[in-house]
């Protein structure tokens, strides 16, 4: 092992190298994915020269490993199917993590109104399993209408969902 290339080293690389920044970009990257934006932010964190840093994550963009526009799509697709995202909460998470709107526009896109409607109305379907039945109908549009702005659907979409599959229920409800 060479002088100063130990684990004390890159702790306080005091600037470090090219090497060193990229492999601690390659540690980050086989954890998951992430943008450009975050691993400049990290390497940062660990003391690596702004100069090193660029270098290093200039060569990683270069070789394919860094691609903020296939991050924004892999992110989008993920958190919409398994954290039942909105757009407007999927645009602000990759605003946070440094993907430029350019990269992040196409992956955005890809959600169609149908999926999102779809994706809320298996969300609102999930809700009402779990809240009282007795509730009074203005205060259970409230709340779904709530859950829904918060994981970043538009309001139109919101009600629209939600007053549809409450009127869902009241029809089922007259022919019990």
């Amino acid at each position: 092992m060479a002088a100063g290339s130990g684990r004390g080293a890159e702790r306080t690389p005091q600037g470090g190298t090219v090497e060193q920044a990229k492999d601690a970009c390659l540690r980050l990257l086989a954890v998951r994915a992430r943008s450009r934006a975050e691993l400049a932010r990290r390497l940062a964190e660990k003391g690596y020269a702004e100069e090193i840093a660029e270098t290093a994550l200039a060569r990683l963009t270069e070789v394919g490993l860094i691609d903020d526009a296939a991050f924004a799509e892999q992110w989008v697709q993920s958190r919409h199917t398994f954290s039942g995202k909105g757009r407007q909460a999927l645009a602000q998470e990759l605003r946070r993590k440094g993907v430029a709107q350019a990269d992040a526009e196409p992956a955005l896109e890809a959600i169609s109104s149908d999926d999102e409607t779809a994706r809320a109305t298996e969300l609102v379907r999930r809700k009402l399993r779990t809240m009282p039945r007795d509730l009074d109908a203005d205060k259970t549009v409230r709340r779904l209408v709530g859950m829904l702005a918060r994981r970043g659907y538009s309001s139109a979409t919101a009600f629209t969902v939600v007053k549809a599959e409450l009127a869902g229920i009241e029809s089922a409800d007259e022919f019990d």
